[in-house]
């Protein structure tokens, strides 16, 4: 055996066996201290970075397939949640809480980045004398706002799971998470497209452009996915084994993933919309996506754990004090959306009262999201900060969220389970 041949450099295969032993260890660990899996991944990858046993070139630049397929996985399991007929019980409560509270934490992030940035995160864009400093962090702000919106629902349905919660509280929460991502998802593909316009064009903005591309973006991708959606449904009717029904989702997937990159289309809507129209419009659709449940967990071992190693020690000051800005506004945002929509629509005090507390989590979509950043040259230099700054925020609500799940489910008499 010649140990010679072996470039580090240049060995994307090896980069990806490491990720998915390392994170399947990492989860592992997590769950024996009875943490959230997914920081478990994070921490690990973290812990890859510093140790710079992968190269940062094959972590910046040649995995990328990664975070494609995960995202795609990640949408289409978001779409498969959407049920119509389920959301069409929920009421007023969730249609009107939902949009405050995701617009909550969008509104109350970009505010705090926008006006704290200056004194307090030195992103390093260039501009000159006639810019003003709203142009450099506004288009930040707006984005990193948009990412806020998500709740992610591994947490709660795990927390939910295990105390045996049931009620309209329970209920009311988990809909309302799912929605979150759906929101996320289009707040980012709207709020990203209008940023680079303002980075690129900042004393000369073209706001038809600026408003129109999302739009194209959002409606273009809507439509790959039903299309593909609707393909899997004629798949789905004949194909009863379970490895070639695994094999044609996961098939549609990649094919929504390079479309959506080569048609400039969001990957990770095209696929939320097609697990919706899966799970919609096709009866017998368990199959569809218990078979991707099957392999999720190497795909996000590698995806969360490629997160962590982002991490870069030498902006952790700068990323740190973002990502308590971001924790503080995200986390005002919620309390003061559920609070002004439960009134609105008239919820139970309990639900005024703690639902916030079951809106901690954040994990996949939000680091999904993140992930897309170092894509977009507008950002170009100020993209790790935002990454790390995200990664840290993360890792900061999925500690602390589980616990907070607990004290809302029992505090509202929904729990019939102790520890």
């Amino acid at each position: 055996m010649n140990f010679q041949a072996l470039d580090f450099d240049a060995n994307p295969l090896l980069a990806i066996g490491i990720l998915s032993v390392a994170g399947l260890l990492g989860g592992f660990a997590a769950r024996k201290f009875k943490f959230p899996t997914i920081s478990g991944y994070i921490i690990i990858g973290i812990i890859l970075s510093l140790a710079n046993i992968i190269p940062k070139d094959l972590i910046d630049n040649k995995l990328d397939i990664i975070t494609d397929l995960s995202l795609g996985i990640i949408g289409y399991l978001v779409g498969g949640t959407l049920y119509i007929g389920k959301l069409k019980k929920l009421g007023k409560d969730i249609l009107i809480i939902t949009p405050f509270e995701a617009l909550g934490a969008w509104a109350f992030v970009a505010i705090l980045v926008t006006t704290l940035g200056p004194y307090i995160i030195n992103f390093g864009i260039s501009a000159d004398s006639n810019t003003s400093f709203i142009f450099k962090y506004l288009p930040i702000a707006i984005v990193m706002g948009a990412i806020s919106c998500a709740t992610a629902p591994a947490a709660s349905f795990a927390v939910v799971r295990e105390y045996g919660a049931t009620g309209p509280f329970t209920t009311i929460l988990l809909a309302i998470i799912v929605l979150d991502d759906a929101i996320a998802v289009i707040a980012y593909s709207l709020g990203s497209n209008i940023s680079k316009s303002l980075i690129l064009k900042s004393t000369n903005i073209n706001w038809y452009e600026a408003t129109l591309a999302p739009f194209i973006d959002i409606f273009g991708s809507m439509f790959l996915g039903a299309v593909l959606g609707f393909c899997l449904i004629l798949a789905g009717k004949f194909i009863k084994k379970k490895p070639q029904l695994m094999t044609a989702i996961l098939g549609s997937i990649f094919v929504c993933a390079g479309l959506s990159e080569a048609l400039n289309l969001s990957n990770i809507l095209a696929s939320m919309v097609m697990g919706f129209i899966v799970v919609n419009m096709l009866k017998q659709n368990e199959n569809m996506f218990n078979v991707v449940h099957e392999v999720e967990e190497i795909i996000f071992a590698m995806f969360f754990t490629l997160a962590g190693a982002h991490f870069d020690y030498t902006i952790i000051k700068t990323a740190g004090i973002l990502a308590l800005v971001l924790v503080v506004g995200r986390t005002i945002g919620k309390f003061a959306g559920v609070s002004v929509g439960a009134t609105i629509s008239g919820s139970s005090p309990s639900v005024k009262k703690y639902l916030g507390f079951g809106l901690f989590p954040i994990a996949g979509v939000t680091i999904g999201l993140s992930m897309l950043l170092k894509r977009y040259p507008a950002f170009a230099g100020i993209e790790n900060i935002m990454i790390n700054g995200i990664l840290a925020s993360v890792i900061i609500n999925e500690l602390i969220a589980p616990f907070l799940i607990k004290f809302a489910l029992f505090k509202t008499g929904e729990a019939s389970r102790a520890d």
